[in-house]
């Protein structure tokens, strides 16, 4: 099999975060030998998930068992999971923002038992629903727990008890048309409809505000999708959770802003 060298567009210090994790973790269970070393088993996690390469790839490149890259890679994302902030603690630290802007994202899979809840009549393919939550920068702040993707956004943001805890925190929240009804601090736009009045200029003005200020939104679900692993998910879909949080840790770690 041929190989050649390739590049993970990350820092070494996610690198090094990321292997410091995991040798923490082999310590504390008092792991014996293993084929990779922390530091290796961090690269494979990172190339996996960064850049979208198979099992089967990992396997060869880093001179391993298919099976074994497998296991490294559930083992690493399994322990960044339970890393993530929950909805409640996203909220407590959403609060210090001036404002922050939600959305959702759809991440496609190809596993499925029964077709029905995962397929996305907007989109015409079967996903998952994971909601967005950025900061005025457009940054990454927290994602939801993924569900199918036939839910619509809004009762995803219920769901996953975003809306209340966002409404508890006093966060304001700026959403598109799609979460119209959510109620508490969460801002949509004025929505036409054609048994009303045309909407107003003073309406139409607050709509394109409203648009430039969700528009930077958008940069918060571009990063999530710059990991090339959701491009399209090839594993059970119950595992899109704990992949989509594992990703959240490695972003702001990435970024310099996790505090765990």
């Amino acid at each position: 099999m041929l190989s050649y060298p390739a590049a993970i567009p990350l820092s070494n210090h996610t690198l090094i975060r990321l292997a410091e994790l995991i040798r923490d973790r082999r310590a504390e269970r008092r792991c014996r030998w293993r084929r990779l070393d922390a530091a290796r088993q961090a690269l494979l996690v990172l190339a996996h998930l960064r850049n979208g390469d198979t099992y089967a790839r990992l396997a060869a490149g880093f001179a391993i068992g298919t099976s074994t890259a497998w296991r490294y890679v559930r083992e690493a994302v399994d322990l960044l999971a339970t890393l993530a902030a929950d909805v409640t603690a996203a909220a407590l630290r959403a609060c210090r923002l001036a404002y922050t802007i939600l959305d959702g994202t759809l991440i496609p899979i190809d596993r499925l038992a029964d077709e029905r809840p995962y397929y996305s009549g907007k989109h015409k393919r079967h996903d998952m629903n994971a909601q967005v939550l950025a900061d005025p920068a457009g940054r990454l702040v927290w994602a939801s727990p993924a569900l199918p993707g036939a839910t619509h956004d809004l009762t995803a943001a219920r769901t996953t008890g975003l809306i209340d805890a966002l409404t508890t925190a006093k966060v304001k929240t700026f959403a598109d048309k799609g979460y119209q009804g959510a109620g508490g601090t969460i801002r949509t736009p004025f929505k036409r409809h054609r048994l009303r009045p045309p909407l107003s200029r003073h309406q139409r003005s607050v709509n394109r505000a409203h648009a430039r200020i969700r528009a930077r939104g958008e940069r918060a679900v571009a990063t999530l999708k710059t990991w090339k692993v959701l491009a399209q998910l090839r594993c059970c879909p119950h595992r899109t959770t704990p992949i989509v949080q594992a990703i959240l840790v490695l972003q702001l770690i990435e970024e310099g802003r996790y505090s765990g």
